[in-house]
């Protein structure tokens, strides 16, 4: 997860070294929107009022839906926002979250001397419609990030918004130590507060701020999409999954996601008992300053759950990320860890959730992963790339490059998108829809083949998906903004409506698209979106396994055994399906320690 950031800034200096030649005046910074009074509406937290957006859609930016989760209330259940008084203008974005710096965080926060950015005081949504929409399909969206860095003032959705009737909903939720952490002297109260995973209930809160405040706003409430990348795309996974989202949405879109969680009780993150760096106790040893370095002592012991929570609410959250450091660069940490509580995240297997009829919510589902998801975490580290001057950059070694990036998409699209749509459908659910977005025409940047290192990477979608090419995640310049690319554009957009409007992507809202089957129909598995120039839109009946891949994999004559061996140990990686683990080492190259060593640079 770390390479992503890695990824984000090293394009950055390479396009922003390009730009500097072409373009050397810098932009004039965006001016604060005017508000205009035919947007004031009134809210369970009181009256709003907002402007006009781009596309003619009318926006309210920074709309509370809980209460702030400070002081008595961090590592609590969000409560439903307190009322104000008067009326408030809704034309900036809210706190972004807690979160250590990085590319893809807040740009308008200057870091503290721990590198931390954002505010506990961030449970803040974001809203764009069309002008006198009523009863309109409503899209919620939630941020990719890892569950550690990014925020929803990166997206806009007043495109999708004005063009296609429909309102879009952008949502912070708590992000690292604050969204994620478990000790049983922390966790009293409620089984929600007792679960640690305050990131999935804040979810749940804005879901039900939506069914409760969004008619006022043209929304209609029994009309709910919740869509998400990433770890927005896994959070999305885990809504259908958890009993306590069941009737908020109404359809769901997971774009390179997946579905994993950790025992409440194991060694990372969550952990109550000492023995790992990163366990509950060890964090607060820190965040208390115990002057023992021994991890078996635990200073919590001789305090209350008064006196610790009161101990820990005096802390700034800064204080906590010092306690557990980031990467300096890309701003994620190796914690948190989801943690599969039973109560607000299920306590089962990938398959006794998606794979049995009335386990999970059951709504229509789209599915679906980038033909090249890891290429944005390698095309600047320096194992795969290498720089000429400082500045030209170019692949080591073309082919070994591509069947890395080939093994390492195929193995998320297995955990992502074909494992689950399996589980689903023999559960009985055929409202089930996956996709691979093949898009890789990126213009040379330096010399530098983009549509060869970058192809198409994770997070390249999205820009398509919500017709922004200039929006907040620092990846404007990689797209050309040709005929090719606003059609594909359009295409997406006119599916991923369709199904928010009725389940079905269909033709898309346009009813002019390739017809999208669903998983299984007449032979076929997914649908493959690209340019006309590069094969077009179309269905396939192409399904990785588990088997297949590892077979293909042990006798891929192209590659050699030590790369051999580390594909398979990316395989292995948190989130990756789970009998991937099942095999030998050996059968791939690896000796148990050269397995090991791998193992732990995948995790990364």
């Amino acid at each position: 997860m770390k390479k992503l950031a890695y990824g984000l800034i090293g394009l950055a200096i390479v396009v922003g070294i390009a730009l500097w030649f072409f373009y050397p005046d810098s932009p004039e910074p965006m001016p604060i929107p005017t508000i205009d009074r035919t947007t004031i509406r009134s809210t369970e937290g009181g009256d709003y009022v907002g402007f006009v957006d781009s596309h003619g859609a009318r926006a309210w930016l920074g709309i509370a839906y809980a209460q702030p989760p400070v002081g008595e209330l961090r590592w609590k259940a969000p409560l439903p926002p307190l009322h104000h008084d008067g009326l408030k203008d809704a034309n900036m974005f809210g706190n972004a979250c807690v979160q250590f710096a990085s590319p893809i965080g807040p740009t308008n926060d200057t870091p503290d001397a721990n590198n931390v950015v954002g505010d506990e005081d961030c449970l803040y949504l974001n809203i764009w419609s069309a002008p006198n929409t009523q009863s309109a399909p409503v899209m919620v969206w939630i941020h990719g990030g890892g569950n550690t860095i990014g925020h929803a003032g990166s997206y806009n959705g007043a495109s999708l918004a004005a063009r296609h009737k429909v309102v879009v909903v952008t949502v912070n939720y708590r992000l690292g130590l604050m969204g994620w952490f478990h000790h049983p002297k922390v966790a009293v109260g409620s089984p929600e507060d007792q679960s640690g995973n305050f990131g999935n209930l804040d979810i749940v809160r804005a879901l039900e701020w939506v069914r409760d405040n969004i008619e006022v706003f043209g929304g209609d409430p029994t009309n709910v999409t919740l869509f998400g990348e990433s770890a927005g795309a896994r959070n999305t996974l885990g809504m259908i999954a958890t009993p306590l989202a069941k009737g908020l949405f109404h359809r769901a879109i997971v774009q390179s996601g997946g579905y994993w969680t950790t025992d409440k009780d194991s060694a990372m993150g969550m952990a109550a008992d000492g023995g790992h760096q990163n366990s509950s106790s060890e964090i607060i040893n820190r965040v208390l300053d115990s002057d023992s370095a021994d991890i078996e002592t635990d200073v919590t012991k001789g305090l209350s759950i008064a006196q610790l929570r009161s101990k820990l609410e005096s802390k700034r959250a800064t204080d906590f990320y010092a306690a557990i450091g980031g990467d300096a660069l890309s701003g994620m940490s190796d914690i948190p860890l989801i943690a599969a509580d039973g109560y607000v995240v299920p306590n089962a297997p990938l398959e006794e959730i998606f794979g049995v009829a009335g386990a999970f919510n059951d709504v229509p589902v789209i599915l679906g992963t980038n033909r090249d998801e890891p290429s944005l975490f390698m095309v600047m580290d320096p194992q795969h790339t290498e720089t000429t001057l400082g500045i030209f950059r170019s692949l080591r070694d073309e082919s070994e490059y591509l069947r890395r990036v080939y093994y390492g998409a195929q193995s998320w699209k297995v955990g992502g998108v074909d494992s689950i749509a399996q589980l689903m459908t023999g559960a009985g659910h055929t409202e089930v829809y996956a996709y691979r977005f093949d898009w890789d025409e990126e213009p040379d940047v330096m010399f530098f083949e983009l549509s060869k290192a970058l192809g198409a990477a994770h997070g390249l979608e999205i820009a398509f998906v919500f017709g922004d090419f200039g929006g907040g995640l620092g990846l404007d310049y990689i797209y050309p903004n040709n005929s090719n690319q606003f059609q594909l554009s359009d295409s997406m957009m006119s599916y991923w409506v369709e199904f928010a409007y009725t389940g079905d992507p269909g033709r898309g809202r346009s009813k002019q698209e390739v017809e999208w089957l669903g998983w299984g129909v007449q032979g076929q598995s997914m649908l493959v979106l690209d340019t006309a120039t590069d094969g077009g839109i179309r269905m396939s009946d192409e399904i990785v396994t588990v088997d297949g891949l590892l077979d293909e994999l042990r006798d891929d004559p192209a590659i050699s055994p030590s790369v051999r061996c580390e594909i398979y140990q990316q395989m292995r990686r948190p989130g990756s399906h789970p009998r991937f683990s099942d095999e030998t080492p050996e059968e791939f190259g690896c000796s148990q320690r050269g397995a090991d060593v791998v193992f732990e640079r995948a995790q990364l």
